[in-house]
C-alpha cells in the first residue's frame, strides 16, 4: 500500500500561483508513475499531470505551460507548481500513484480561483 497525503491548496485570485505538495509513504516504488488529477464540480476527474519513473513529464493541454511537475524519490513527494491560474483551474486536486494495475489516491487538496 502506499499512503498519499496533499497539501498546499487554497484560494487564489486569477493570474495567481500556487503549489501543491503530495508525502507519499509507505510501499513506495522508484518505478511508481506519479501524478495529479483534479475533478470539477459536475465533472468526471482528470489528469493534470504524470511523470513517468524515467523522469519524464505529461501535461493535459489546458494546463501546459502553465503547471509543472516534479518528483523527488530521495524525499518521496511530488510537486504542482501552477501559474497564471484561471477560474476554470478550480477543482479538488488529487495525488496519484500508479503501480502495473494498481492505482493509490490521496484524499485531495481543494484549490479556488476566483476573484
Amino acid at each position: 500500500q502506499v499512503q498519499l497525503v496533499e497539501s498546499g491548496g487554497g484560494w487564489v485570485q486569477p493570474g495567481g500561483s500556487l503549489r501543491l505538495s503530495c508525502a507519499r509513504s509507505g510501499n513506495v516504488w522508484p518505478y511508481d508513475i506519479v501524478g495529479w488529477y483534479r475533478q470539477a464540480p459536475g465533472k468526471q476527474r482528470e489528469p493534470v499531470a504524470t511523470m513517468s519513473s524515467g523522469g519524464v513529464p505529461r501535461y493535459a493541454d489546458s494546463v501546459k505551460g502553465r503547471f509543472t511537475i516534479s518528483s523527488d524519490n530521495a524525499k518521496n513527494t511530488v510537486t504542482l507548481e501552477m501559474n497564471s491560474l484561471k477560474p476554470e483551474d478550480t477543482a479538488v486536486y488529487y495525488c496519484h500513484t500508479l503501480r502495473f494495475d494498481d492505482q493509490f489516491w490521496g484524499q485531495g487538496t481543494q484549490v479556488t480561483v476566483s476573484s
